[in-house]
C-alpha cells in the first residue's frame, strides 16, 4: 500500500474516536504493539536527536519491496511510542521518493493529532520526520 494508503487508513481509524482521551488511548496501543527491537540496535547511531523521549529508528533494505526502505523503532515513553508506530505505519516499506512526496506535518494536524501535542512532543515528532527524511534523500 503506499503513503497516503497507509494515512488514510490512519485516519479513518481516528475518525472513529469520539474525543481526545479515546484517541490517546488508541495511539499508546499503537506504541504498546510495536516489536521490540534487538537489544543491539538500542544503539546511539539509531538514536533519534531532538526527542525529550528516548527514540531509536533503525533502517534497512524492504525485504519485500525493492528500492524501499524498512523502518523499526522504539520509544522509553508511551505516547511517543504511539507516534513512532504511526510512523512506522506511513512509511516502512515505501521507496525514497513516495517518503520524501508525502506531507506529514499536513497529515498529523489533518487528524488533530500535531494539535494535541506538547511543544516538546512536537518537536519530538519534527525529529523524527527529518531522520526519515534524511534517510530517504540518502537512499533515492
Amino acid at each position: 500500500m503506499s503513503v497516503s494508503g497507509e494515512a488514510a487508513r490512519l485516519k479513518e481509524d481516528f475518525a472513529f474516536l469520539d474525543d481526545w482521551e479515546a484517541r490517546f488511548t488508541h495511539l499508546i496501543d499503537l506504541g504498546k504493539a510495536l516489536p521490540q527491537l534487538a537489544p543491539t540496535e538500542y544503539a546511539e547511531t539509531n538514536k533519534v536527536r531532538g526527542c525529550a523521549s528516548q527514540v531509536w529508528l533503525v533502517a534497512e533494505p524492504s525485504p519485500t519491496k525493492p528500492g524501499a526502505i524498512r523502518f523499526r523503532g522504539a520509544s522509553d515513553a508511551m505516547i511517543v511510542s504511539g507516534l513512532v508506530a504511526m510512523l512506522l505505519q506511513l512509511f516502512s516499506d515505501q521507496s525514497p521518493a513516495d517518503i520524501l512526496a508525502f506531507d506529514a506535518e499536513a497529515f498529523f494536524r489533518d487528524i488533530g493529532v500535531a494539535d494535541a501535542l506538547t511543544p516538546q512532543r512536537s518537536n519530538g515528532l519534527k525529529s523524527m520526520l527529518a531522520r526519515i527524511r534524511a534517510i530517504a534523500s540518502a537512499a533515492s
